[in-house]
């Protein structure tokens, strides 16, 4: 089973994450909150504004474009962001704005519906959007080779759309579906009531998501008009980063977008702020920790005043920090402080978890004290000059990743209203400590503080479902293949064996830890990934359950040499960032790479293991593990495990409290003992460092660690197949159901079936808008608002899984769709066309894999320990390449039974 949350030195990240639904954006999953919602990463930068490689133009109808380059892989990303958002949509119509971005993609003059969707999927990348308050965002990420054809959509997206009644109808499903989902978060329902109260009277006061209500009186005609009032050229700016010449692309974008004509564009809402009302909400969550929320207004995105909140809130978010040292000192589970940005008013967000049945109060207390003391006493200048430099790097970092940069420079151009990404560094160095203490003074008064406590509630045991079947006919996906417009049809004509840029370097250490080696000189930084294998239910003793997860709980408390201030402190040093445990990580400035692997090694091979932290971390994961056992996503996920396999199978072992509380400091120490082995270990190092020198340096830190006894087995064994279930585990605070119909297979990692049903895979639930179970579940009937598929093999077994999210009435249908599309599949062989595409999209993905270090680290460090050659990804591209259409028919004839579903459904309580 997987385990429950550790809160270890990352667990911001974590934390963070519970809160990402309730962020502003809609339509994408949080794109922005990504680069700003950590406490340095609000604005990064990459190439400056004068650099020979970024080109800057405003065409002469008023569009804005910035062309940068990045050559870190052969990869583009397109940005187009329309000044208009949820601040501009008409009163009692709050989701206007989402509402066009969705008919976006349903075609319009010169491009149907059709023909966008397979244009989309052939591109083999992201293609998507995302509704803000200030503005709206369009973007592709695709191999350079298709530049041409993502501008060319872009284009005529931006003349006109069809928002014909019939279109707009069956959009509305799958767009209240999507309310649907979101409103089954308890984070997201404070976060609304929370911008109604913080921003009341302004545009702010609600979120771009809209309401069913709302969207059931929306008229194709009103959305037809908000697109055609805003949506122009005077009114747009353009992003495009990539490897690309700067020059060429503009004058690609001015042949393409040239000849649209400007508007004239209506006054904008103006923005009053009163002050904000102190107020506490209280929800129930089906989280399995509690967690208590103290909000404050901080000054927006474009506030001359915003560096100084950015630094203000790096400091106060700091592991040295008092609100992280809840989470150490027992207090609470975690702790932390982060920011969420818009352009005339931000929100500072200190938050603080507690276990399950435990009492919020102390924490909520805490966390007052602590705020109140920055107050009135102000910050550590310490801490503020820690957050200044971290900042400062988080503007190297966006430079390995070419979707992320792009980010940065939209977010620089449209949230900040800056000329570059670069005039944020100048800020961030200009703040002083004094600037820092006056903001706290002014902003954090409990007068003005939105509380929110979000206490867990036990959910429903799972129960046998009735079953499914009786659902009403739905029409399919389209029989007849997609003509494309002959410039779509001319750039996905021909099927070439996909070029990499990647020339790892791997070694194998005499202690026997891989090392991997992949140098790349787009920033001036090196990140570091690596793992020991392991497997907890292979390798904890009996009674035992739940000694891995306090052990990574321990590693946040530094090593034998330095403790956890000591060590944070010397991170903060050389400005990295740094993880330990089963999986470790590291992110330096190239120049800090020695002094960084040094640490990493100092408490990966040499962790402290306070005695005294033993009891608190073992306490506070007893806590986890009593809300985790009662959370609906805990049963549901142990519901489908029982249902799946065998009864006495390792992976359905898990932790309960007692188990926990069992547990023996030795025991702890024990296990890290016999699992954390080089032998066992993978290590891949992305950046700026020459192969040789990383290896002198790795061996240097690393080499004297030794192996003891025989290698372990950490893969879980081979099982037969499972019988159809059906079950269902209530959770009171959706209003929608989630489903996953999931069995296991016959087929493993290694298997050669695997590429006909990897290829098969993206005709039926891959290529997003292509897919047919996206074309028959959302787009013809709207019964659900995302779907998709997976299979997941390992060493010695397989599954396969189809998940959505729909209305209780309407899960029988379209659980009935999924089994006659994959009838589909195993009855007939794909059309040409279909095959054709899904080939493109598998073909693309390999340099798409390569567009940022983290990818690259990831795929690498995958490769290496699944023992596959460290260009496994062309060798499947050959496979995909080889296959006809009865061989993906036969793969799926072969492995998938209809009959052999589980279906679970997660969500309100069955009506009587």
């Amino acid at each position: 089973m997987p385990a429950a949350a550790v809160f270890t030195m990352d667990a911001r990240i974590v934390i963070e994450m519970v809160f990402v639904v309730a962020e502003v954006s809609v339509g994408t999953q949080w794109k922005y909150l990504a680069a700003s919602i950590v406490c340095a990463m609000a604005v990064a930068s990459g190439a400056k504004a004068d650099d020979a490689q970024v080109a800057r133009v405003t065409l002469d109808n008023g569009l804005r474009v910035v062309v940068v380059r990045d050559a870190l892989a052969p990869v583009v990303t397109t940005e187009v962001n329309y000044l208009a958002g949820s601040d501009e949509v008409p009163a009692a119509f709050p989701g206007t704005a989402h509402a066009v971005e969705h008919m976006m993609f349903r075609g319009g003059p010169g491009l149907s519906k059709d023909q966008l969707a397979a244009i989309a999927a052939n591109m083999g990348g992201a293609f998507n959007a995302q509704t803000m308050q200030s503005a709206t965002q369009y973007y592709f990420v695709t191999p350079t080779q298709d530049l041409d054809v993502a501008l060319r959509v872009e284009a005529l997206r931006m003349r006109g759309i069809d928002v014909a009644d019939a279109e707009w109808d069956k959009e509305r499903g799958a767009i209240e579906q999507e309310v649907s989902r979101d409103l089954s978060s308890p984070d997201f329902k404070f976060y609304t009531q929370m911008l109604g109260q913080m921003f009341a009277g302004t545009p702010y006061a609600h979120s771009p998501l809209g309401t069913r209500e709302s969207f059931d009186k929306t008229s194709a005609a009103m959305l037809k008009q908000f697109h055609d009032t805003w949506y122009a050229p005077n009114n747009a700016i353009m992003v495009i980063v990539g490897d690309v010449d700067p020059q060429e692309t503009v004058a690609k974008v001015k042949a393409q977008f040239g000849d649209l004509p400007r508007k004239d564009l209506p006054a904008r809402a103006s923005f009053s702020f009163t002050p904000v009302q102190a107020r506490t909400v209280r929800l129930p969550t089906d989280s399995p920790y509690g967690s208590v929320y103290l909000g404050y207004r901080l000054p927006g995105a474009r506030s001359k005043d915003y560096a100084t909140s950015l630094v203000l809130s790096g400091a106060l978010g700091s592991q040295r920090a008092g609100l992280f040292g809840m989470g150490v000192d027992g207090t609470a589970l975690f702790g932390g402080f982060f920011q969420d940005p818009l352009p005339e008013a931000g929100i500072g967000m200190a938050v603080g978890v507690f276990p399950a049945g435990g009492d919020a109060q102390p924490v909520l207390k805490r966390m007052q004290s602590i705020l109140a003391d920055a107050a009135s006493k102000g910050i550590d200048p310490a801490l503020v000059d820690a957050a200044k430099r971290k900042a400062i790097a988080e503007l190297e970092f966006k430079k390995n990743s070419v979707e992320g940069l792009a980010n940065a420079w939209s977010d620089a151009l449209v949230m900040h209203g800056l000329a570059s990404p670069d005039a944020m560094k100048q800020a961030i160095e200009a703040v002083t400590p004094a600037q820092v203490n006056a903001l706290a003074k002014a902003s954090f008064d409990p007068a003005h503080a939105i509380t929110a406590i979000l206490t867990p509630e036990k959910s429903g045991k799972p129960a046998e479902g009735k079953g499914f079947g009786g659902a009403e006919s739905l029409a399919g996906s389209p029989d007849k293949p997609v003509a494309l417009p002959a410039w779509a049809e001319q750039a996905f004509a021909k099927l070439d064996m996909p070029r990499s840029m990647l020339h790892p370097v791997s070694y194998t250490l005499a202690n026997g830890m891989r090392l991997i080696v992949q140098p790349e000189s787009v920033s001036d930084t090196v990140e570091v990934m690596g793992r020991v294998q392991t497997n907890a239910d292979l390798q904890t003793p009996k009674g035992q359950d739940g000694v891995g997860e306090v052990l990574e709980g321990l590693f946040q408390f530094g090593s034998t040499e330095l403790d956890r201030m000591q060590f944070q402190q010397a991170l903060d040093a050389i400005s990295a960032d740094e993880t330990a445990g089963a999986n470790f990580s590291l992110r330096v400035p190239s120049g800090n790479f020695a002094q960084g692997m040094k640490l990493l090694a100092d408490n990966e091979l040499h962790p402290a293991l306070p005695r005294q932290a033993f009891v608190l971390v073992q306490r506070q994961q007893a806590g986890i593990w009593s809300g985790t056992i009662q959370s609906p996503d805990f049963l549901d996920e142990l519901g489908m495990y029982k249902a799946l396999l065998p009864a006495t199978d390792p992976q359905l072992r898990h932790a309960t409290p007692q188990s926990v509380m069992s547990l023996t400091y030795d025991n702890v120490k024990d296990y890290y003992a016999r699992t954390f082995r080089p032998d066992m270990t993978t290590l891949v190092v992305v950046g700026k460092v020459e192969p040789a020198e990383a290896k002198r340096v790795v061996e240097e830190a690393f080499g004297a660690w030794k192996a003891q006894g025989a290698k372990p087995e950490v893969d879980y064994p081979a099982v037969p197949a499972n019988k159809a279930a059906q079950l269902h585990t209530p959770d009171s605070s959706a209003v929608q159901d989630s489903v996953r119909m999931s069995q296991m297979i016959d087929v493993t990692r290694d298997d050669d079936a695997r590429f006909a049903l990897n290829l098969g895979n993206e005709v039926l639930g891959g290529g997003f808008y292509a897919s047919r179970l996206y074309r028959d579940l959302r787009d013809t009937s709207g019964l659900v608002y995302t779907v998709d598929t997976d299979f997941d093999l390992e060493k010695h077994r397989g599954r396969y899984t189809v998940s959505f999210g729909a209305d209780p009435g309407k899960v029988e249908a379209a659980r009935a769709v999924v089994l006659k599309d994959l009838k589909q599949m195993q009855g007939e062989p794909v059309a040409d066309t279909d095959l054709q595409r899904a080939k493109g999209i598998l073909l693309r993905r390999v340099p798409l894999s390569e567009a940022s270090f983290d990818s690259i680290g990831n795929q690498l460090l995958t490769y290496a320990e699944r023992g596959q050659p460290l260009d496994q990804g062309l060798v499947a591209a050959k496979h995909y390449l080889e296959l006809t259409a009865p061989q993906v028919q036969q793969a799926y004839a072969s492995h998938i039974r209809l009959d052999g579903f589980v279906t679970a459904v997660k969500g309100p309580a069955p009506k009587p």
